[in-house]
């Protein structure tokens, strides 16, 4: 004990780990830039998208949603795919998944899905009577569901998928005209996804599969690259559309929102450490610079504060002092923070306090300039939305973009999960889906009988004893 070299390697080995985020705890990370091909300064006064050829750098961070730091990479779950933007006005981070709708509409229900998605508080396993009782029992789920155990449930590998802004954000001109808009990036080698029995394969033999594909591609130089899209939408139109615009589980039609194309993604430089560059990576959505807003979208407000706040729960208060959070390209930050754990930028003598005499910082001009007041009207209530439009556009994905052999996987992927809860929940399943379609719903009962008389088919096959 008296040897302090012992003392405190054993000492910073004792708090090596910090707390993994509550969802998207696994994940991999990967530098690069994004570069503008087309211009879109009619609708944004963002410096990020000032002119064509225009390079930011930025930072990528895929995950999945609901497993632990060490689970397998190749489950059925969303994606998460959010980008940071080290811009000339400070950071943008646009955080989206591999998506374009998501399972909730109201933020206040976050925490209860994603309980659902986690381990049973008693038993600490997964929980499929809890995973399929809240979607019946929130009708909302549906789109975001047929997505999910469609074929793009599973994606290949992180290179091979799409991403999504997902949320309706606002884009402000130069002359202060806001316009609605949401975000897309579209994979340029194409879009590959994995069938169930070889995404159990690879989680036996290789759980960190996503990852390692990222890393030796990037390695390699076959730097993967996404074509930057938007969709936009005037507030006029807002008022008209036959959908609430801001609904996360709704998408905008492309026949009456067509993609514009923004610029490109590409990455290139694989992180120096992961613990520093990609578990310290930190995004906000609240996180915006001038020129770019956010809309009523409610999920979106939401996520406003839940980011910034377990950021400072699992990195402390001065996360953004981290070299990977911290805006580079941008004067050095001057707000009037100060202390706290793992204070790195103390701002000299600069007082921290507002209003002063000693040319502490102020408002940037150009974003008061960038930021249009907007009327707001009508009562204010706590109201439940579940019961607006569930099954329309669930409707479409399952009937119109779907085959007919995407449709009997789709099925079979449903039944294979859902059958592991209780029947009264699969009765109320087969309910929900049978509102998306008819046959569907019959064609999802008769499977589920199937794997019922057949319990063995719930096991997993060909095992060994030894």
């Amino acid at each position: 004990m008296q040897d302090n070299d012992f003392i405190d390697d054993m000492a910073h080995f004792d708090r090596e780990r910090i707390p993994e985020r509550v969802v998207h705890a696994k994940g991999a990370g990967a530098f690069g830039y994004f570069e503008v091909t087309k211009d879109i300064t009619q609708y944004t006064a963002a410096k990020v998208f000032s002119k064509i050829g225009k390079k930011t750098s930025i930072a990528v961070r895929f995950s999945q949603v609901a497993g632990e730091a060490g689970y397998p990479d190749t489950v059925r779950d969303p994606r998460g795919f959010a980008v940071k933007f080290y811009t000339d006005d400070g950071i943008w981070d646009l955080v989206g998944n591999n998506t374009p709708i998501f399972f909730i509409r109201d933020p206040i229900l976050f925490p209860s899905f994603i309980h659902t998605q986690k381990r049973n508080p008693v038993t600490h396993l997964k929980d499929f009577d809890a995973f399929w009782d809240f979607m019946s029992l929130r009708p909302e789920t549906v789109h975001q569901f047929t997505y999910l155990f469609g074929d793009r449930g599973i994606p290949a590998s992180y290179r091979h998928m799409n991403g999504y802004g997902s949320h309706t954000f606002k884009f402000v001109n130069s002359d202060s005209k806001p316009i609605y808009c949401k975000f897309h990036y579209k994979t340029d080698l194409g879009v590959k996804n994995l069938d169930p029995d070889s995404a159990q394969q690879i989680a036996g033999s290789d759980p960190d599969f996503l990852i390692r594909d990222l890393y030796n591609a990037i390695a390699e130089g076959n730097y993967p690259s996404w074509t930057m899209y938007i969709q936009v939408m005037t507030f006029d139109e807002a008022t008209q559309v036959s959908f609430n615009p801001f609904d996360l589980t709704k998408v905008w039609p492309h026949a009456e929102f067509p993609l514009i194309e923004v610029g490109k993604l590409v990455l290139n430089q694989n992180p120096s450490s992961y613990f520093a560059e990609v578990e310290q990576l930190s995004f906000e959505p609240s996180n915006f610079v001038p020129g770019i807003e956010p809309s009523p979208d409610k999920m979106l407000q939401g996520r406003l504060f839940s980011y910034g706040d377990t950021s400072r729960y699992r990195l402390g208060p001065n996360y953004n002092q981290l070299p990977v959070n911290s805006p580079f390209r941008a004067d050095t930050p001057k707000n009037y923070q100060r202390d706290g754990a793992n204070t790195v930028e103390t701002q000299g003598g600069a007082p921290n306090y507002h209003p002063n005499s000693f040319c502490g910082p102020e408002v940037d001009p150009r974003a008061l300039k960038l930021q249009p007041k907007f009327n707001a009207s009508g009562d204010v209530y706590r109201y439940d939305s579940g019961d607006e439009d569930n099954y329309s556009q669930a409707r479409i994905l399952y009937t119109k973009v779907f085959d007919d052999a995407a449709r009997k996987r789709f099925v079979n992927n449903v039944a294979d999960h859902c059958s592991r809860s209780a029947q009264f929940i699969q009765d109320r399943v087969v309910s929900v889906f049978s509102k998306v379609d008819a046959d569907l719903g019959s064609q999802l009962k008769s499977a589920l009988d199937k794997r019922r008389d057949n319990v063995s088919s719930l096991l997993p096959k060909n095992i060994k004893f030894l």
